[in-house]
């Protein structure tokens, strides 16, 4: 590697994965290029959770209290019949996190905006840009850029999510590694007509939900509809009037306020559609190039473990790179420590198993039998895969 530091290294991704190992490569002594095919970090988004073994990773990065005062503060969650009426409302909070608890609620956008935050000073950002080719060499990674540019690298690491280009160009289609658990999905945000804060709203018929989520009490929610499909539809991924079309048509003649999530989804800016699926691959690197986060092990949604698996990872790979020079002895390394966390963490969740979205008329009433009665959300120390992995200590490196 690089003589005049412990290397250059190329990062695909500004979301989670991406600038949590830039951080942490930094402060090992590489020199770090972040490149980002959007214009800038997205804020806003929807919550996610920072969970057991994570949350000691933002600790070591000092970002804890940036994280505790961006906490949502989810307080209630209602559940509903097809027809609107209430099965429980249930205090969220053993689950949500806050003072009571140690896990963290945040969104997406935050806790990306607070990673950036830590290292846009110390680290190359090249954002409105992509990898458009790679040629891994015995002496390091030739980069083609999308704008034209070329660089050296002496390790490449796609951060570059669930469908992650930097994977395609060096591990093939994504077909090989999806696993489709049998649900899409379409988020947007729209007006808090029902005046909500600080809650989640969610709506269930057999095979499928929608929800409001208020991370506030401001003038706009988060909207969902999530519904289970034999087969990803394919079709629609790059068409975003397809998307729209299927939504809708899923949800035609629904109750409760349904139809007003579907205007919303129909003229919304921000929709994002999406299927619900996992990563699975034999191998994490080849040669110079390896993967983190989603790019390498997308756990779905459905877990609540995809950011906290990105921390966890990216801590992992960038340890391990400081601690050998051996690039190839490094990411054996990286992937020997972190594949069993992964993969418990992945079995939290099978196809068709899913407890905000049950499948069938069968499963909802057992979903709603469990819910009846229910007055606290109970608490996640029942979750082992959350804090399986103890983390090592690089500080030596």
């Amino acid at each position: 590697m690089s003589t005049t530091t412990k290397g250059r290294v190329l990062v695909s991704g500004a979301s989670i994965a991406g600038p949590a190992l830039a951080y942490w490569l930094h402060r090992y002594g590489f020199e770090v290029t972040v490149v980002e095919k959007a214009g800038a970090v997205r804020g806003g988004g929807y919550p996610i959770d920072i969970r057991g073994t994570a949350l000691e990773v933002v600790r070591r990065m000092g970002v804890l209290p940036a994280l505790q005062a961006a906490h949502v503060d989810t307080r209630r969650i209602t559940f509903l019949n097809p027809d609107g009426s209430v099965i429980a409302a249930v205090d969220a909070r053993p689950v949500a996190g806050g003072a009571e608890v140690r896990d963290l609620e945040v969104r997406r956008g935050d806790l990306t905006e607070i990673l950036y935050a830590a290292i846009r000073d110390e680290v190359e950002f090249l954002f409105d840009d992509t990898i458009a080719a790679l040629d891994d060499r015995a002496d390091g990674v030739d980069v083609t850029f999308r704008s034209g540019k070329q660089r050296m690298f002496d390790v490449v690491v796609g951060a570059d999510g669930l469908h992650s280009h930097t994977r395609g160009l060096v591990f093939g289609p994504e077909a090989r590694f999806h696993r489709y658990l049998g649900y899409c999905f379409a988020g947007f945000t729209m007006s808090n007509d029902l005046g909500l804060s600080h809650e989640g709203v969610v709506w269930n018929a057999p095979g499928r939900g929608a929800a409001l989520y208020a991370v506030g009490d401001g003038d706009t929610v988060h909207g969902f509809l999530s519904f289970s499909r034999p087969e990803p539809p394919f079709e629609a991924f790059r068409d975003p009037v397809a998307q729209r079309d299927l939504v809708a048509s899923i949800f035609a003649g629904d109750q409760w306020e349904v139809p007003r999530l579907v205007t919303a989804m129909r003229t919304a800016d921000d929709l994002f559609f999406d299927v619900v699926s996992q990563i699975r691959m034999p191998r994490w690197s080849a040669g110079r190039v390896a993967l983190a986060g989603d790019a390498a092990h997308a756990p779905s949604f459905l877990t609540g473990q995809g950011s906290s698996l990105a921390l966890v990872g990216a801590y992992l790979l960038a340890g391990e790179l400081a601690t050998d020079r051996d690039h190839t002895a490094a990411l054996t390394a990286y992937e020997q420590r972190a594949r069993a966390f992964v993969e418990m963490n992945q079995a939290l969740v099978t196809e068709g198993d899913a407890t905000l979205l049950p499948g069938t008329e069968e499963a909802l009433a057992r979903r709603n039998r469990m819910l009846r009665g229910l007055t606290v959300m109970p608490a996640a120390e029942g979750r082992p895969a959350y804090s399986a992995l103890t983390l090592p200590d690089f500080t030596g490196a």
